[in-house]
């Protein structure tokens, strides 16, 4: 037995505010929404997916956003995201460098932290 990939990132998100999840998720971050299985939906939440990138937002009554733990997402482009991010009044904080990376993070509506991550090419010597 081992386990062989992650399937899904399921973050919380407060009662009732779907349409902000939809906004950041879908809107300004590209992931598209797909529908819940109905006897899911009816929890509330949203799920939003593309291949393999699969984020789900369940409905907490008594949440908290997950400050320091959080989904890192590989991205092209990421200085574009960051300025469309910045554009929605969305704070992008700067972190120490990772090796072989470009990185941020940005709160989703929630205060949920989310890494942003784009691998840096190296040109080719010549």
């Amino acid at each position: 037995m081992r386990i062989e990939a992650l399937d899904h990132v399921q973050l919380a998100m407060p009662v009732g505010e779907e349409e902000l999840a939809r906004r950041f998720y879908s809107d300004l971050l590209g992931i598209p929404e797909v529908p819940k299985p109905p006897h899911l939906a009816k929890r509330g939440g949203c799920w939003f997916e593309r291949g393999s990138l699969k984020v789900h937002l369940g409905v907490e009554c008594e949440f908290l956003p997950a400050r320091k733990a959080h989904p890192a997402f590989t991205v092209t482009d990421l200085a574009s995201l960051i300025a469309i991010l910045k554009d929605e009044n969305v704070a992008v904080d700067e972190d120490e460098p990772l090796f072989g990376f470009e990185r941020c993070y940005v709160s989703d509506p929630f205060g949920n932290r989310i890494e942003l991550l784009e691998p840096i090419v190296a040109p080719f010597p010549g």
